[in-house]
């Protein structure tokens, strides 16, 4: 008796923890009786309370369920026989259901070891309340920010721009319409791809450093060019910004590339137009010059004409030896000035900054007033810079004539050259690396400026000339030359104590050089003379075509001459002998020398050819840019520059 007490006490202790429990509960026995429940069940699914009692079947609870509606409409009697028959199977499940009234309950039954199964149900409405309306918000977020892609596509395949995102790899994750058809690609296709296989491994070789700097976490600015399909060349700028979090990671780049061939040709233009200002005011001085060579040559010529009987040896040579002389400064004089006005684009290359000094200086004779000394103290011929030198050249002459402006009544123009160890505080103010820099100090003892002036001197268009006479663009390109070369410029200057312009380029130590105007002389040099080579020279001007065979014969060579390409092309084919030929490009009224040669070549592959040419730019006389796989001298020539191409085009041919 105490034992069933003491078993009641327990049962009744269980049955008030189930009924704290926030689940319904239910046990039923293998006969699919209800052995065991809670007040939880009979709150949530609001069955009679007359089924609350051991012993009641599943299927009261069905029926009363289905009898309303609970299941849905339809056969009441199939869908409880459906339902005992699974309840039979005594297997693990679980589903939702909703209610009528919305409710939504979740049902989970457990199997018990001998029959029967345990079930609990769970009130989950609000939570599928929630998960319903957090379906819809981010469904409507979305929609929202497919609509918001859509329009950044929109935009940024309207903008005239390349646009891209380099995620790590890299690989490419956004490129706007422009970018992908720069690089022959669809917006679908180069997403995903990593960047070598887009950009082409050559163009990505070169692109390479800045992207790996991005990715550092800097942003960087650079300019390539690219063959397009047409065959032209496009110049692009483009800017890489990193993308990186608060801690300083980078998630990735943007890229942003500019065409920038019509800025290009617009700064080549500009280029061009300010060199061709510069070859305005040096010729000035120049044909001083040239007259001072011509009374050299007409004062001799006249003494010569003048003489009765035979000039002696001696007195011949006094006479002859200043007019070789004159002659051959006036050619380099013409060499000069025609290789600074062409200024075609060169490729940067480290040349002495000395030559450079000293080619400026050799044009700026004679073109400086007579009260204005020009001095160049250029001693360290080791001093290199990667610079363009016809670049270079046009900046010292711009700077050279701004300091004859600034000194009206004369005074001295100082160009030096020297090296120099910048600092980190020295460097920082010049906007370069610490390190070490070549220099040219251009100094004048001139009117100065004061602090306004100094400030604005780099700014395009500004300047201090009346109207129309500068352009306000000399130092504004020299100043975007030297930052374009890695360097920078200081200026000093004060009112009435001149003005001293610095520029500093990276220093490239070059070996041991001797003099280069000896090394340009080459008087030293032997002739290479000829063994009686019969030659055919192709040439319309008479007077050239007598000095010029004078020139070969005396080396050594026999000549044969031809006054027109028509003449050239019938000895050419019908002298076997003939081992080489010499004809000048341009020859009005006839095919160019450069045709004829070509012509030749393919049908006597024998005979060894080299032209000549008195225009500066004679590959575009004819208004077409030509290459020419020919030696070119250019006239005047001297015996040993002539004599050395003879002996390299026939020695191949031997």
């Amino acid at each position: 008796m105490e034992e069933t007490r003491q078993l009641r006490t327990q049962l009744d202790l269980m049955q008030a923890a189930l009924d704290h429990i926030n689940q319904g509960f239910s046990a039923f026995d293998a006969d699919l009786r209800l052995v065991a429940w809670n007040r939880g069940l009979w709150e949530m699914l609001d069955f009679p309370q007359e089924l609350a009692c051991r012993g009641t079947h599943l299927e009261a609870f069905l029926r009363v369920n289905a009898e309303r509606g609970e299941y849905g409409p339809g056969d009441i009697e199939g869908k409880i026989r459906r339902r005992l028959e699974r309840a039979k199977l005594f297997e693990p499940h679980y589903f939702e259901r909703i209610r009528p009234n919305g409710q939504v309950i979740a049902v989970s039954g457990t199997p018990l070891p001998n029959g029967g199964f345990v079930t609990t149900y769970s009130d989950v409405t609000e939570d599928r309340q929630r998960q319903l309306k957090l379906e819809r918000t981010v469904e409507e977020r979305t929609r929202a920010l497919q609509q918001s892609e859509d329009w950044l596509r929109l935009v940024t395949d309207n903008i005239p721009a390349l646009i891209a995102y380099l995620a790590p790899g890299p690989v490419f994750r956004f490129a706007n319409r422009r970018y992908a058809d720069w690089f022959g690609q669809s917006v679908a296709s180069i997403a995903g791809r990593k960047a070598p296989d887009i950009v082409g491994d050559e163009l990505y070789a070169e692109l390479a450093p800045h992207i790996e700097r991005a990715f550092e976490g800097n942003a960087v600015s650079y300019e390539y060019k690219r063959r397009r399909s047409d065959g032209s060349t496009a110049f692009m700028r483009s800017t890489l910004i990193p993308d990186m979090t608060a801690d300083g990671r980078t998630l990735g780049i943007f890229v942003l590339s500019l065409d920038a061939t019509e800025q290009k040709q617009a700064e080549a233009a500009l280029v061009r137009s300010q060199r061709m200002d510069a070859v305005g005011k040096l010729t000035g001085g120049l044909a001083h010059d040239f007259n001072n060579l011509l009374a050299i040559l007409m004062g001799n010529l006249l003494s010569l004409g003048r003489a009765e009987g035979p000039v002696d040896k001696k007195d011949l040579e006094s006479r002859v030896a200043p007019m070789l002389e004159a002659t051959k400064r006036g050619s380099d004089l013409i060499q000069r000035l025609l290789a600074f006005s062409r200024g075609k684009a060169i490729d940067p290359q480290v040349v002495p900054l000395k030559k450079v000094l000293e080619t400026t200086a050799r044009l700026l004779e004679g073109s400086l007033p007579s009260d204005i000394l020009l001095r160049v103290e250029a001693d360290d011929a080791a001093v290199g810079a990667r610079i363009d030198p016809v670049q270079m050249e046009t900046a010292l002459v711009n700077l050279a004539f701004n300091a004859r402006d600034a000194m009206p009544g004369g005074g001295t123009l100082t160009m030096t050259l020297a090296q120099e160890d910048l600092g980190r505080q020295e460097a920082a103010k010049l906007g370069v690396p610490q390190g070490a820099y070549g220099l040219i100090r251009v100094s004048d003892t001139g009117t100065g400026m004061d602090d306004e002036t100094r400030l604005q001197i780099f700014e395009p268009f500004f300047t201090t000339k009346s109207f129309g006479t500068g352009s306000g663009l000399g130092l504004s390109m020299v100043y975007g030359f030297i930052r374009q070369s890695g360097g920078g410029l200081q200026v000093d200057s004060e009112p009435g104590a001149g003005t001293s312009l610095t520029l500093y380029l990276p220093l490239q130590r070059l070996p041991g050089r001797s003099s280069s105007l000896a090394d340009e002389a080459g008087e030293d040099r032997d002739l290479k003379r000829g063994q009686g080579e019969l030659l055919l020279l192709v040439e319309d001007d008479p007077d050239v075509a007598d000095t010029v065979t004078d020139q070969l014969e005396t080396l050594g060579y026999a000549v044969l001459r031809a006054e027109s390409a028509d003449d050239a092309r019938t000895l050419a084919l019908d002298l076997p002998e003939l081992r080489g030929m010499l004809s000048d490009i341009v020859m009005p009224g006839q095919i160019n020398g450069l045709a004829l040669a070509r012509e030749i070549r393919r049908k006597r592959g024998d005979i060894a050819i080299a032209l000549m040419s008195g225009y500066a730019d004679w590959s575009g006389v004819d208004g077409q840019e030509q290459h020419c796989e020919f030696p070119v001298l250019e006239k005047p020539f001297a015996d040993a520059r002539l004599a050395e191409l003879l002996h390299q085009i026939l020695s191949v041919k031997q």
